[in-house]
């Protein structure tokens, strides 16, 4: 019961892909699920030890469902090609599936970096994921920004990993139009009625204002600007692709 499928979800992550295989020798199964990527990175991947399976993109919680299907071992661990599990991390996950203490899964903080710089506030100081966990009592649930779903208590680690989100400033905005697109096609699904001039207006103002100011981005610099800037942006996109929807749709 303490072996460990790790699954990578990747789509063109040639640039991450390397570095986050070569951080996991603590699993005894990894699993690429790509989304048909066009770069070099099943190219790359290939280069090790792993299994990969290619599935049509639809939603991150379906790509990751049944990815953990697939899996051959009891323990999940679920890896973003952009992250690295340090060594502390590595060994909290090998004392956690050998002696779980009643818990099916478990949480672990991120260190985020963007444009360069370590951020350590606009929100980012309460970064935490699960990523460790038993798939028998753990499913994933949301269309963007997905949960986990347990049937039991979670635990958390004490240590950081260590997330990479940001290439570059066009790769980051091309990540914040595929989320917008994504929640605004799950917010048309559910019939959300908004009021255009709040949510594409005003909404986005109040997002940078609690990122830079309430949770304190400013203390990063001029990155902390960029960063809050940036969920601004998420948000006033996906309330402009819910608008476009509805319009298309009442045509």
């Amino acid at each position: 019961m303490t072996k460990i499928s790790v699954i990578i979800p990747t789509l063109n992550e040639e640039s991450h892909i390397e570095d986050a295989i070569k951080n996991l020798d603590f699993a005894d199964e990894i699993l690429i699920i790509d989304s048909f990527s066009t770069d070099k990175t099943i190219e790359i991947a290939k280069k090790f030890n792993v299994k990969i399976i290619k599935r049509e993109f639809d939603d991150f919680s379906s790509q990751k469902n049944f990815a953990i299907d697939q899996a051959k071992h009891p323990w999940i661990y679920i890896l973003d090609a952009d992250e690295r599990v340090t060594k502390k991390v590595k060994k909290e996950i090998l004392k956690a599936v050998k002696k779980p203490k009643d818990k099916v899964g478990f949480y672990v903080k991120r260190s985020f970096y963007f444009a360069g710089k370590h951020i350590k506030y606009g929100g980012c100081q309460r970064d935490k994921v699960v990523r460790l966990f038993l798939k028998e009592y753990c499913r994933y649930e949301g269309v963007v920004h997905e949960t986990i779903k347990t049937k039991g208590d979670l635990g958390f680690f004490k240590h950081k990993i260590e997330h990479y989100s940001y290439k570059s400033l066009d790769h980051y905005i091309a990540k914040m139009n595929q989320y917008g697109e994504l929640r605004a096609k799950e917010y048309f699904n559910n019939g959300k009625q908004i009021n255009y001039f709040f949510h594409i207006s005003i909404k986005p103002l109040v997002r940078f204002f609690i990122h830079f100011i309430v949770r304190f981005g400013f203390l990063d610099g001029f990155q902390g600007y960029l960063f809050a800037r940036c969920q601004a942006y998420g948000v006033y996109v996906r309330y402009i692709k819910l608008w476009l929807l509805k319009n298309q749709n009442s045509n």
